[in-house]
């Protein structure tokens, strides 16, 4: 098995001022970093560890131990400049890694960066994110459609650099031939869907310059809110397995995640309510909502995540409106409390998004902040 073709392309995006991604495309590896964590630090983040990659990708290891302890001296070398440096404390980054070894790829996965496979023209997500959104998703909480509009979309619950150690999601894939392999950013995945990106792939699948393009370009087009990263490869196999017919068999530790399809229901016909009754109805409502609204920005408070990864107290509702008008803003940020130093059954239980008073709100942060720095 063989790399036959590869390409990587980055994009600051059009609301970013810095573009906080930084990849390694050096076949047989390949990464995605997306760094986090306010002024430079995410830049920072994200070029550590993918220089860690690089130059420790050519170990004589096998490739599981090899693309696991990639990542985690990636994960000690960020570590370690943030503790080193005050300016730089809490950044960390997402992770992505792939490597050609033997008759497959290897993965190793941290963050919400993602990892994907077109096979026989279909598009199938390899990788689970390791963000807020995802994790309230897994546990019935909140459903995809909320999700794409949820006010902490973009919180990861995982990252290098924020702690010594960290977990690594690490699986193997048996290739086929022409298997193609996209690693990207979530500035990529949050604003074009995965049907989008596999009609651009399957159509520009002869020529990946002009596929990572397409897939930058589309993600612009649809608001390029956050950098964007495309790393794309594709195989080579002479001789493949008979046993491996489809993606779901050759996945070693996680299933597969399908792409997400919807199905629309035909809308249903009713008969309209004369209109004086619906105009009148209308405006009760909306006075009724401006009242409820103006209440509830003044006294209810819910506890979330800033875009750094800070845990935070918010006044408001915690929904976004078309436009980018938030129902929401922050008044208290805690400087020492991420997201990602808390366990996933913390995080449920402190991210619910629980209207109540700011005194609540101020006693519940106090309590963790306690647990991690007692």
């Amino acid at each position: 098995m063989s790399v036959i073709g590869s390409s990587a392309r980055t994009d600051t995006g059009r609301r970013r001022r810095r573009n906080e991604d930084a990849l390694v495309c050096e076949p047989p590896l390949f990464a995605v970093a997306d760094g986090m964590g306010g002024a430079q630090a995410g830049e920072v983040a994200s070029q550590l560890a993918a220089e860690s990659v690089r130059e420790q990708g050519q170990g004589g290891l096998a490739a599981p131990e090899q693309v696991i302890e990639l990542i985690r001296a990636a994960n000690r070398r960020v570590y370690s400049y943030s503790s080193e440096n005050a300016s730089a404390r809490g950044m960390g980054t997402t992770m992505t890694v792939a490597m050609v070894a033997g008759d497959g790829v290897v993965i190793g996965h941290v963050g919400d960066s993602r990892a994907y496979l077109l096979r026989d023209d279909k598009l199938t997500q390899l990788t689970q994110d390791h963000s807020l959104v995802a994790e309230l998703i897994r546990s019935g909480r909140l459903s995809p459609e909320e999700a794409e509009t949820h006010p902490q979309r973009s919180v990861i619950t995982r990252a290098l650099g924020t702690d010594p150690e960290v977990e690594v999601d690490l699986f193997s894939l048996a290739a086929k031939d022409r298997d193609l392999f996209l690693l990207c950013s979530d500035g990529l995945t949050s604003m074009v869907a995965d049907e989008e990106m596999e009609r651009l792939l399957v159509d520009s699948r002869d020529d990946l310059d002009a596929a990572t393009r397409e897939l930058i370009e589309a993600a612009n087009q649809a608001g390029g809110e956050d950098n964007i990263s495309v790393v794309l490869f594709e195989l080579e196999v002479t001789a493949v397995p008979e046993e491996e017919s489809d993606v779901a068999k050759t996945l070693t530790e996680i299933d597969a995640v399908p792409a997400l399809r919807v199905e629309l229901e035909e809308p249903r016909r009713s008969r309209r309510p004369p209109r004086a009754i619906l105009l009148g109805l209308t405006a009760a409502f909306l006075i009724a909502l401006v009242a409820l609204g103006a209440y509830t920005v003044s006294n209810a408070h819910f506890i979330g995540v800033e875009p750094g990864g800070h845990v935070a107290i918010y006044q408001g509702l915690p929904y976004d409106l078309p436009g980018g008008i938030h129902l929401y803003r922050p008044v208290q940020v805690s400087s020492r409390l991420l997201a990602a130093q808390l366990t996933e059954k913390e995080r449920r239980r402190l991210f619910g998004h629980d209207l109540q008073s700011y005194g609540n709100s101020k006693h519940q942060l106090t309590q963790y902040e306690k647990v991690v720095y007692p």
